[in-house]
């Protein structure tokens, strides 16, 4: 029988820096639809990589070192726009070295399907299989045969007929790894998750998450103004219709593409509302028809906070809201800093909650508006147990301000590794709740048909060299009622916004520790 060979030029090269989304370079063979032909495929074994040098990231304006190279370059990427293009969790991305390849060869031969646009995905599969086989932070692949896997999932496929049954085999093979992030998106699903990496997206202004207890939906936030907005929706509205169609067993990127669209058109969502009730104590559902627009996704919004002290002084506390790590992120917190610095505020409030994460450079910038000097920022440890920190190199904080930064089990990624710098450098207290947990690096690798491929290829650290993966980060003081009990002291003006800022358990609990940190005049 005639034998069609692919080599896996990917797995043969030096890995991509994780984050800059590349696309794989051409398969050197082509498998023939129609033809009586078996798929030979070669794959190689790399060696150990050398320790890892540390990585330093130079002042606020991140301009960045490690080995000639920029941190931008290899932590940039694209691998967290979803969060800013309305969704919830997605791969971030951090810098990893890149070890050289050794040659060794494995051969197995398939037969290739005679369905065209199965045997193109056939050759996907072998992309994909590659690039995990190489790059994966588990070098056991969840304890079983990658080899074997291969194989099996190739036969599986050789009888199907269509891409969207073949590309569910690449999904099932994925998922045997044991890590829900690690996963493969059509063409089109990739071009709708590169949007808004600019801050603009067409949807209609709402961002949604998986609860990881319950699998549900949940809104957690929505953009002022915007369609979902004016509509009525809340947070903690759970997601359970898209035009008719059960969300039911989608995540939060896939929910979010159902979401978008073209300027113009409409879509009906059905939720449970999350506020309220009927009589008989049942969950009222709502459907509302969304009409989509161009919806500018800046992630800040703040306020200062006034009200006297107990000794009579006029206190001022900047509050700043982070909903995600996008690339403007870091230029945006830095002009509300200088803004309210300038308006003679003596306390922050950084709040993170419900923030599911982003550009992880976003968030390493954003923590060296807060940091001085050489600080650790986080850690990553690779699949061969490697450990690389990320350093500031002559860093210099806009302020010096106390600060206590808000988290719950909606902050995640970027923002547990952001809460982790500011907590284990002991610029900031933490409030609220522990996080959610996800201490994972992403490579995104777009494949020859123009789908992309993320993979998990090492874990974060926090500075202290603590585990943020399915641990999360514990928080110094929990908000709970007993604390709420608490006198406050008197508002100085009517602000609409601060007023239901002070109404926040979390935040009154916030503004407590601050006084405290001024009365030691402390300077964190």
């Amino acid at each position: 029988m005639e034998m069609v060979e692919c080599s896996l030029a990917a797995t043969l090269a030096p890995r991509p820096l994780p984050g800059r989304a590349r696309k794989a370079p051409p398969r050197p063979a082509v498998l023939a639809a129609g033809r009586a032909a078996r798929l030979l495929v070669r794959s190689a074994r790399r060696e150990q990589p050398p320790p890892p040098e540390p990585v330093a990231v130079r002042d606020a304006s991140s301009r960045t070192e490690r080995g000639g190279r920029a941190l931008g370059q290899a932590a940039a990427g694209l691998a967290a726009a979803a969060v800013v293009s309305l969704t919830g969790f997605a791969g971030d991305v951090s810098p990893l070295p890149a070890p050289p390849a050794r040659a060794e060869s494995l051969t197995v031969a398939f037969p290739v399907s005679k369905a065209r646009e199965v045997n193109r995905v056939q050759r996907t599969l072998v992309e994909a299989w590659g690039l995990i086989r190489e790059t994966f932070v588990d070098p056991t692949f969840n304890h079983q045969d990658w080899d074997q896997k291969l194989q099996q999932t190739m036969v599986e496929m050789f009888p199907l007929k269509s891409a969207d049954a073949a590309y569910g085999k690449i999904s099932g093979m994925l998922s045997t790894l044991g890590d829900p992030f690690t996963r493969i998106i059509s063409p089109a699903e990739y071009q709708s998750f590169r949007i808004g990496s600019d801050g603009n997206v067409q949807g209609v202004g709402v961002f949604i998450n998986r609860e990881p207890s319950s699998g549900r939906l949940l809104v957690m936030d929505c953009i002022q103004g915007g369609p979902a907005d004016r509509a009525g929706i809340h947070e903690g509205d759970e997601l359970v219709e898209i035009d008719g169609k059960s969300v039911s067993g989608l995540d939060g990127e896939a929910a979010a593409q159902r979401l978008r669209g073209r300027v113009g058109t409409t879509v009906k969502v059905k939720l449970l509302d999350g506020t309220d009730n009927d009589r008989g104590g049942r969950i009222r559902q709502k459907e509302v028809q969304l009409s989509r627009e161009i919806i500018n996704l800046s992630p800040l919004s703040t306020t200062i906070i006034s009200h006297r002290s107990d000794n009579g002084h006029e206190c001022k506390t900047g509050y700043v809201k982070l909903a995600s790590f996008s690339q403007t992120a870091a230029a945006e917190m830095e002009n509300a800093v200088k803004r309210m610095e300038d308006e003679g505020v003596e306390s922050y409030i950084l709040d993170l909650r419900n923030n599911p994460g982003g550009l992880v450079k976003a968030g390493l910038d954003v923590a060296q508006i807060w940091l001085d000097g050489d600080e650790t920022l986080v850690n990553t440890i690779d699949r061969e147990g490697n450990v690389l920190p990320i350093n500031m190199i002559q860093g210099h904080s806009l302020t010096h301000d106390p600060l206590v930064v808000l988290v719950n089990e909606g902050s995640a990624s970027a923002s547990e590794i952001l809460a982790g710098a500011l907590h284990d450098n002991g610029r900031a207290i933490l409030v609220g709740h522990r996080t959610f947990g996800k201490g994972k690096i992403q490579s995104v690798t777009e494949l020859d048909d123009g789908s992309a491929l993320f993979i998990t290829v090492a874990k974060y650290l926090s500075p202290a060299l603590h585990e943020i993966d399915q641990v999360g980060i514990q928080p110094d003081i929990q908000c709970s009622p007993d604390i709420l009990s608490l006198p406050r002291a008197p508002s100085l003006r009517e602000n609409s916004e601060a007023s239901s800022l002070e109404m926040d358990s979390c935040i009154m609990v916030a503004e407590q520790a601050l006084e405290i940190e001024q009365t030691k005049g402390s300077a964190s």
